[in-house]
């Protein structure tokens, strides 16, 4: 059910006991992060879902570090918005805070955020296909020739979440506790159509946590939320936080 009056929410806000937050793409769109697919979902006459497999990397590894060494580039020019930064603040003034993010661009940390939780991994590291365990972080630009190598000498490939595989079982834990142990859950900027993902809010929701979206468009979780903001992540976690939008 959604509460026209945002009293309750405010007040939560204001004495922070324990929060969680999931963030979504709509979060990073306004720092100028283009969404997966891009236009006409295609890449150099490619579909992402066609590079982004473990398949697609098997069949051609060079291929596949272009895209992303093209979307790191662009990753480099882009900075922390005001969404970024309100969630950083407020995780400074609560005990107990958590961030869930199916971003990969690590613009989170940028503005400051600690406690972050990776579903889909994270674009700036690269691990061995090996298996030898190594993850390195590597920032953009990619050294050539791609595909860049391990110490090991075997191939490195982006510390991402393709399709097909399945999110990282620690780190998806570790998010579904902070779900049941929160007392506000905020949904920002995602469609929570993705699962497992989308299960995290109905799993808050259960343990008795008001959640909160905030999202321009209407989705899945809209009629089950305690609260609603039809607006961009900026503008709504700016106000809310108590921060102005410049």
């Amino acid at each position: 059910m959604n509460h026209s009056s945002r009293e309750p929410l405010l007040s939560a806000l204001a004495r922070p006991r324990c929060i969680a937050v999931m963030t979504g793409a709509g979060v990073s769109a306004e720092s100028g992060v283009p969404t997966f697919r891009g236009a006409g979902g295609l890449w150099n006459g490619h579909r992402a879902e066609e590079l982004a497999t473990p398949q697609g990397f098997a069949r051609d590894p060079v291929l596949v570090w272009e895209f992303y060494d093209q979307r790191r580039r662009h990753l480099g020019t882009c900075t922390p918005n005001p969404a970024h930064l309100a969630l950083a603040r407020l995780e400074q003034r609560c005990d107990d805070f958590s961030l869930i993010t199916q971003n990969v661009d690590g613009l989170h940390q940028a503005a400051g955020s600690r406690h972050v939780m990776e579903l889909h991994g994270n674009i700036w590291q690269l691990s061995c296909t090996r298996g030898c365990g190594s993850v390195e972080d590597r920032r953009a630009p990619m050294p050539l020739p791609l595909p860049p190598r391990c110490h090991c000498s075997a191939v490195m490939r982006p510390a991402v979440v393709w399709f097909g595989e399945s999110l990282s079982p620690s780190i998806f834990q570790a998010a579904a506790a902070a779900a049941a142990r929160a007392d506000l859950f905020m949904v920002v900027g995602t469609s929570s159509v993705i699962e497992p993902a989308a299960s995290l809010a109905r799993l808050a929701l259960a343990s008795g946590a008001r959640v909160v979206e905030v999202n321009p468009e209407e989705t899945p979780l809209s009629t089950l939320a305690h609260d609603v903001l039809r607006e961009p992540a900026a503008a709504a976690l700016s106000r809310l936080v108590g921060m102005e939008v410049t």
